[in-house]
Formats: C-alpha cells, structure tokens, sequence
C-alpha cells in the first residue's frame, strides 16, 4: 500500500469547524456576490453496502456550479470535508469531472476547491474509477481553460493528482497534500513523520514546487485566486483582460543593478521598475528560487516574466530551475501571454549532483519551451548571458523576436577568467604576472554587448531607463503575431 488512492486524515469533528468552512460558505466569499448558480446539488451516491446507503447527503460531499469573480465568468467545485469526509465517489467524482468539460467547453477558468482525504473505500473501484474520470477532465481542459486549484484542507491519496494536473496550486497554511499518509508511511519504510512534516506547506511550497502560492488561510487564497485571474485570459481562444496603462513608480534601474558581475541584487526590483504600477505577481516564490517567474502587466497588457535571480546561486540555471521555468514559459504559450526575459546568468550549475540529478534532461525542458513557444518574446540582458544558459534564457539563436542589452553587459561561452586561462594558458605559465592584463585583453576583445550586436545576436543596445519604452514598443509592435486557440496543452513537469 506504498501508493494507495485513499491516504488517512485526521478525524473529523464538525462541531468544530466554523460555519465558514462549508462548501457553500466558502464559494460564497470567492465569487462575486449572488453570482453563484449551483448544479448537481440533489445529486445522491447510489452506493450499497457498509453502511452507505443510509448516509446518502444531497450533493455527495462536493458543491458545483458557475460564477464569476471581479465579472470574469468561472466554472467552481468546492469539496466539503464535513461530508463523508469529503471523499470522492461515483456521483462525487461525475460532479467535479463534469464542472472541469464544462469549463474547457465553455471557454472559463475553472476552480476547484480541496479538501478530501481521498477516495471513498466503500465504494471501492468505483471511487477509483471516479479518479480515473476527473483526471482525464483535468488533462482533456489543459491548454484550453486556465485551471486553479485551492487546497484549503486535506488534500491525500488520489485527491493529490488533480491539483498536479492543473495550472496552479494554492495551499493554504493547514492544508496538506500526500500520496500516502504518516501510518502508511511508517508501516512501510519504519519512518515517524506527522501530517505536516511530510506534505505540509513547507514541503511543497519550498521543497517540491507543487504548491505555486503558500499563504495563511481561505481569504489569502481567494484573494490571490482573484489577483492571478485578473492576469490570465479566460480560454486559450481569447486574450487576456487588459487594464488602463499606469506608470511604473520612479526607479533608477541601472542604480538596482551593480556592474561589478559577482555582486548580488533583487532582479524583482527591476521588474517592478519597468511594470505597471510596479506590480508583479511572483509564482512559486520560494521554489528554485535562482529563477524568478510571475505575471506583470506592461502598457496595461499581460507579460510572463522569466528572469534570473542574482541573490540566489549567482543567478545560475541548474536542473530545478530549468523546470520551474520551462512549464510557466509552457503556460504563457498555451494561453497566448508575451514572454519578457531578464537575462543576468553566469552558466548552468556545474557538479555530479546536477549532472546525475538530470541537469542536460531538464535543462533541454526550459530549451523546448522557449524554443517551441510562438507567443511575442523579448529578452533584456542586464549584465551577462553565458555559455549554454545564454542560449537557453530565450536567445537569438532559438527564436526570440528581440533581444536588447544594457551598456557594460557581456556574452560570452564563459567568463572571462576561465576563458582567458584556457585562450592564454601558455602566456600565463610563462608569465603569471600577466594574468589580470590578458583576463581584461579577452573581457575587451569578445564579450561586450556591442560585439554581440555586431554580429546580430543583440538587436539594440539601449540605456537601461529606455527598458520600459522599449518593451512597450516591441510587444505593441508584436501583437498580432499569433492568433489565439488551442495550441497545446500544459504538460506537469
């Protein structure tokens, strides 16, 4: 029973949860006010046997309908622990699949709320089969209808699998998601771990990447639900919502940014300085955290920002980040969001942790994204774009539409020290002395952006207080580069 559909939660007492708690109440504090139409809620299990046929609750333990939040039309399922303890069966599971096709059909977002110890075990195979039935919704929706999971409780066995097969995970600090549960866990491999320790929001928001956004409680994640739809368009068939322009707040971007290659700064201030109202929604924030990704708006048009994070490993690609990046990147393609690109990386994570951890399998993920995407894609590069990662980070080479460079940034197949003590490895045992002049004499001779731009892999080298301009301009001037549908779906990375 390593993998088991059905996980162990804690006993449930109703009395002691608030009446905010229920399907119904929580629904009602997500959407907009009297906008929730209810479907499915006579329905009833027709199970038989261990007690079942005479606990038959209207609705089965989930609540399913359509609304809206801030006016966009949603497609929502909300499962209630306090019945049945949430668990899902045949006439459980039908709901929910059938609110996931609805959405994809009608071209909304669909949200779904979890807290389910898992798989109802009186129904036995049928529950199982009900699994097999909303995951296959999950994946017929994906790359059609954005979907948003909010694991607001206990989230175990099979429960786990939706989730992981929508578009974005919010988790709740109570919440927990595991395949198998504390019991299983210690009868089978002798290992004490508590409900927390083992899938809690720790776990999966720093460790896994499975939870895109951790926050406190219901009301922190509705609120993030309403902020990360107000980014994304409704359908893969249509754009997303567009804001009035506002200006980003004064910044002296090229004042963020330290010339000196090897000193750390926060690349999320750069991205604010050129955003509108400085606002940007960061994904997976405390995962892979050398590579930082979000939602931001420019000229009051949706962007996927991608950028390397110099206060974390220097900013390096390594095996976790290339898949962090390569499925947000994979998203934006899916649902037509123009991708811009802070270039500031010094190469790929060396060492036979990474190389027998898979770096050259899950490096080639971030390639394939950015190389297959067809969405508007504009790299800037803030200070150096080296070696493979400099190809990887959406260059010329595989299909960026435009790649500009700050004054004093450099490309190159490595930095300059280690290139020079290869180009110059006899000059400099003959002549140690001269090692600083020939590291400079290669930094003059071939990585400075301006040679890049002879040769065409930058388009333009701009002054960093023209980046915003600059974005707006060429993403105005792309818009109509691809028209919006189906185009594929959003694989799990």
């Amino acid at each position: 029973m390593s993998d088991s559909m059905q996980a162990e939660t804690p006993a449930v007492d109703p009395l002691r949860l608030a009446p905010g708690d229920g399907a119904r109440a929580r629904i009602g504090r997500l959407l907009d006010p009297t906008s929730f139409v209810e479907l499915g809620s006579q329905r009833r299990h027709r199970a038989t046997g261990f007690g079942l046929e005479s606990r038959q609750p209207d609705g089965d333990g989930v609540v399913a309908g359509t609304g809206s939040i801030d006016g966009m039309a949603i497609n929502v399922f909300a499962q209630d622990r306090r019945v049945l303890g949430g668990s899902l069966g045949e006439a459980h599971a039908d709901k929910i699949a059938r609110t996931i096709s609805q959405a994809a059909r009608g071209g909304v977002p669909l949200v779904g709320i979890n807290d389910s110890g898992g798989a109802r075990i009186q129904e036995g195979v049928a529950a199982l089969d009900g699994y097999g039935r909303v995951f296959s919704a999950n994946v017929a929706a994906s790359g059609r209808s954005p979907q948003l999971s909010l694991v607001l409780g206990p989230c175990a066995g099979g429960a786990v699998y939706s989730p992981a097969l929508m578009d974005f995970t919010i988790m709740t600090d109570e919440a927990y998601m595991f395949l198998t549960g504390p019991r299983v866990v210690k009868a089978v491999t002798g290992e004490d771990v508590d409900a927390r320790s083992l899938g809690g929001p720790e776990v999966h928001g720093q460790r896994s990447g499975s939870a895109h956004f951790v926050v406190d409680d219901d009301e922190a994640a509705f609120a993030v639900t309403r902020e990360l739809l107000g980014y994304l368009p409704s359908s893969s068939g249509s754009p997303p919502r567009q804001a009035p322009p506002e200006a980003p707040p004064q910044t002296d971007l090229r004042a963020l940014v330290p010339t000196d290659g090897r000193e750390p700064y926060d690349v999320r201030d750069v991205i604010r300085g050129v955003a509108d109202g400085g606002r940007f929604l960061e994904v997976q924030e405390h995962w892979a955290r050398n590579l930082v990704i979000g939602f931001s708006r420019i000229d009051g048009r949706t962007v996927g920002v991608v950028a390397n994070q110099a206060r974390w490993l220097a900013g390096v690609l390594d095996g976790t980040a290339s898949e962090k990046g390569a499925r947000f990147v994979r998203f934006c393609d899916a649902f037509g969001i123009p991708l811009v690109v802070l270039v500031d990386v010094p190469g790929f994570l060396p060492g036979t942790a990474q190389e027998s951890g898979g770096v050259i399998r899950k490096g080639a993920k971030l390639l394939h994204a950015f190389t297959s995407a067809t969405v508007p894609r504009v790299s800037v590069v803030l200070r150096k774009a080296f070696g493979g990662a400099y190809i990887v980070m959406n260059s010329r080479s595989i299909g960026a539409d435009a790649v500009l460079a700050w004054p004093g940034a450099e490309l190159a197949v490595m930095g300059a020290e280690g290139a020079a003590d290869i180009v110059f490895r006899r000059a400099i045992e003959e002549e140690p002395e001269r090692r600083d002049e020939l590291v400079a004499s290669y930094r003059a001779d071939a990585m400075h952006a301006d040679l890049a731009a002879r040769r065409g892999s930058v388009d333009e080298l701009i002054d960093p207080a023209d980046t915003r301009a600059a974005l707006k301009s060429l993403l105005a001037s792309l818009r109509g580069a691809r028209q919006h549908g189906f185009v594929h779906d959003n694989l799990p990375q």
